[in-house]
């Protein structure tokens, strides 16, 4: 294939640069993705082939499904999407994987009949799914069962509800109410090819401005998922305590996510959900401060398919609504003031290239850069699946480009 140039010094696809991820994931790029729920999972199984040093910073604000229980039972953030991505980012091919698969992808069934008796078996180990697991990671698994049901109030609702959640939870309370040691306990036990974090260690609510007036205030009531879809356009995402939006600086990025920030090769903000699972990751204070600081390639890889989210939204729409919260942290009153005009910051401090499929609109790329100064390339990069990018050509778009 012909490869298209999108920068002096970067063309796609590079060959060279694939081929040399894949003969040395272990000192493949640092591609740091801002990212939440399932849709980048199919990429991040493809990356493990290319690195072992990417990163993922992950929305902790889902309010829906088994992660809603959870949230109000123990007034904790949400732990579903940093479980999925760790599994997606697990070393498959140690031994006893699947067996460990298997188990953190368990649900308990949706009736009430027996379930507390079953996590019993679990925290007990005489479970077949827990059986099958070696020691000491074994060990570990009952250890943070316990430390779940111990802890669990009367009536906790185990219905439907997701193992591998219950086991992180545990971990959780059982370590002073923190996520980053039972992070780094899980990547040990699964052999994560990457680093998972959340962007931030907080119990708080994403809520967004409409503009018909409303305000709505949980990621559950805006994905469209298990609620009927928004139905007018998100004007401002911002994140709450559960009843207002917080001021800006009430929520500071960790050192410990500056830092990875400093140290990526590449910033992706990926496939997923618009505001839910990418901005929410771009508001805390310090984020838009770190990426602007990062003079690497910041690339936009669009959903392909429809986003009751991005309703309203054209694609220049879509980099608009990423950079406005990144470009508004440079002006915070965070004791850091940077002294510039955040609407004088050009767009490219923050974004520097849109990739896109063949099926994009030619006329809505020419808009993007148009608007904003920015390459928006279309590349032939979707799969056989309906609106879903094929793993391996996005992986390979995006080690090109580090």
């Amino acid at each position: 294939m012909t490869s298209i140039r999108i920068e002096r010094d970067i063309a796609l696809p590079d060959a060279l640069r694939v081929s040399r991820a894949l003969s040395t994931p272990h000192l493949g790029p640092r591609i740091l993705f801002f990212s939440g729920g399932s849709a980048l999972n199919g990429i991040s199984r493809e990356l493990k082939r290319y690195t072992f040093n990417s990163i993922h910073l992950i929305t902790p604000f889902d309010s829906g499904g088994s992660s809603q229980i959870l949230r109000r039972s123990f007034n904790m953030p949400a732990v579903g999407d940093l479980r999925s991505r760790l599994m997606a980012l697990a070393d498959e091919t140690v031994l006893g994987q699947p067996d460990i698969f298997a188990l953190f992808s368990h649900r308990l069934p949706a009736t009430d009949t027996g379930l507390k008796s079953e996590v019993r078996a679990m925290t007990e180990g005489k479970h077949p799914l827990v059986k099958a697991i070696g020691r000491p990671m074994r060990t570990l698994i009952q250890s943070f069962l316990q430390d779940f049901t111990d802890k669990a109030p009367v009536g906790f609702d185990y219905r439907n509800a997701s193992i591998g959640n219950l086991i992180i939870a545990g971990g959780y309370l059982g370590n002073d109410r923190a996520l980053e040691p039972v992070l780094f306990l899980m990547s040990k036990m699964v052999d994560v090819r990457g680093t998972v974090r959340s962007v931030v260690d907080a119990n708080l609510q994403l809520g967004v401005d409409l503009d018909d007036g409303r305000r709505i205030i949980g990621q559950r009531e805006i994905t469209g998922k298990e609620v009927p879809p928004l139905d007018a356009r998100i004007t401002r995402a911002f994140l709450s305590d559960g009843t207002g939006a917080l001021r800006p600086g009430d929520v500071t990025l960790p050192k410990r996510n500056r830092r990875m920030i400093g140290q990526a090769d590449v910033i992706c903000y990926p496939p997923g959900s618009l505001y839910s699972s990418v901005i929410a990751n771009l508001l805390p204070a310090g984020v838009g401060r770190a990426v602007a600081a990062q003079g690497v390639p910041k690339i936009y890889l669009p959903s392909l398919g429809a986003d009751p989210e991005a309703l309203g939204h054209s694609l220049a729409d879509q980099v608009q609504a990423l950079v406005t919260p990144l470009r508004a942290d440079m002006g915070a009153d965070t004791g850091t003031n940077t002294g510039d005009n955040p609407a004088d910051l050009p767009v490219r401090r923050f974004v520097t290239h849109v990739l896109c499929d063949l099926s994009c609109d030619p006329a809505a790329c020419d808009v993007v850069t148009a608007r904003h100064g920015i390459p928006c390339l279309r590349l032939p990069l979707a799969g056989d699946v309906p609106g879903r990018y094929d793993p391996k050509l996005a992986c390979e778009a995006l080690v090109s480009v580090a």
